[in-house]
């Protein structure tokens, strides 16, 4: 599948790192050094634009490397671009760490998942079939 992209900024296009990847980095495209203190969030710019097609999204997700060296995490994640947005993409960065964290122009920020979805409708009830594990979550089912 190709989806239209429009790339205002200096960095490569969000590329496949290994053939069985399911993400693509995404890049930071800012003029100066953004920090980030202890509990603080920002809005990153990247420079992209992106037509997806109807039936798809595309996701923005943290990159685990930044999550476990750094405490760098992606807020609303993940974040959904819907096809029929036309705006920036951008990645809203949090750092939940006890230091502070320096973004740069160019650094890998965060992964872009596409994905396929499936619109519903919703058929009104008064119950629902059984399952075995019914209506337990949150760690019901175990460590």
């Amino acid at each position: 599948m190709k989806i239209k992209i429009v790339n205002t900024s200096s960095h490569p296009l969000p590329q496949y790192k290994t053939e069985d990847a399911a993400g693509m980095d995404l890049f930071a495209n800012i003029s100066d050094a953004i920090v980030l203190r202890p509990m603080e969030r920002a809005l990153i710019p990247t420079g992209l634009f992106l037509e997806i097609p109807k039936g798809f999204e595309a996701q923005v997700r943290p990159r685990s490397g930044l999550a476990l060296k750094y405490g760098i995490t992606c807020l609303n994640s993940p974040g959904t671009i819907d096809a029929d947005y036309r705006g920036e993409v951008g990645v809203i960065l949090a750092n939940l760490s006890q230091e502070e964290f320096t973004i740069q122009n160019g650094d890998r920020i965060a992964q872009l998942v596409v994905a396929a979805y499936t619109k519903v409708e919703w058929e009104l009830s008064e119950e629902l079939s059984h399952s075995e594990r019914g209506s337990g979550g949150f760690g019901s089912t175990g460590k």
